[in-house]
């Protein structure tokens, strides 16, 4: 191939850059997400999630309302709205808010550990299938991912789940009741799935450039799963779908960076 061809090519090729390029990723995603292969994967994070969440609510609820209780119990502001709210026939606040809160630790705790399994056994699967089907010859150039990924997987569900946390009592202020949670999703999928997606193929000297050239687009995909994951019947397929979305949006990047650089030479 003349250098000539390798030029057309690389300025026919649409660009990863800015929101045209998150919105080409989610594009492909939802075609690749169509192929009877990714439907069938959708399945393992899915499972593990809802055993996960039946684990959690069987070993932890009644010792998580508990302590709860005993929280709750202690904030003079609230039993002063409580008794008002009593004493006027509406409902009790705490009746209602101790469960709200131990299904909003504990179903979180059930959807990181779906998106940890789709970053750990997933993701390979969907690079291997885009691989052989929408980026054939890119070579692999990754080392211990692995290990890689599994730490990293690790650290950021741990900071996910201590964020989400201990962040909760912020969400009494109406505003961050709805912007916490899409900033810590935003943060889960962006931070797990940007080093998943190219663990693989990419070098060490590869990841830092496309990571540092692409970190706006890397956050606008987590902030858009992050959006996405409000709705709970996507919940089904957005482990999958999300690593969808980053294997491509890496994927297409790293073809697009390694194109240059035999321009460059």
């Amino acid at each position: 191939m003349s250098d000539s061809d390798l030029v057309l090519q690389g300025t026919t090729r649409p660009s990863v850059k800015g929101l045209s390029g998150v919105g080409l990723a989610f594009r492909r995603a939802v075609v690749s997400q169509c192929h009877p292969k990714m439907l069938l994967a959708v399945l393992m994070p899915f499972l593990i999630a809802i055993v996960g969440a039946i684990i959690l609510l069987w070993a932890f609820w009644t010792p998580l309302t508990h302590w709860l209780n005993t929280e709750v119990s202690g904030w003079g502001l609230l039993d002063h709205v409580d008794q008002w709210m009593v004493a006027i026939g509406l409902f009790s606040v705490k009746l209602y808010l101790v469960p709200l809160l131990a299904v909003g630790i504990l179903l979180p705790a059930s959807g990181i550990l779906g998106l940890v399994i789709a970053a750990i056994f997933v993701m390979p699967i969907v690079l291997r299938h885009l691989e052989a089907r929408d980026y054939p010859g890119l070579r692999r150039e990754g080392r211990y991912t692995t290990v890689v990924s599994t730490w990293n997987a690790i650290w950021v569900g741990v900071l996910f789940a201590l964020g989400w946390l201990f962040t909760m009592p912020l969400w009494l202020f109406p505003p961050l009741a709805l912007a916490l949670p899409v900033l810590w999703w935003a943060f889960a999928f962006s931070r797990m799935l940007k080093v998943d997606s190219l663990i693989e193929h990419a070098s060490v000297q590869e990841r830092r450039i496309l990571w540092r050239r692409h970190s706006r687009e890397y956050w606008l995909l987590g902030l858009c799963l992050a959006l996405i994951n409000l709705f709970p019947p996507v919940w089904i397929v957005l482990p999958v779908f999300s690593a969808l979305v980053f294997a491509h949006y890496s994927l297409e990047a790293l073809r697009q960076m390694r194109r240059e650089t035999v321009i460059e030479a």
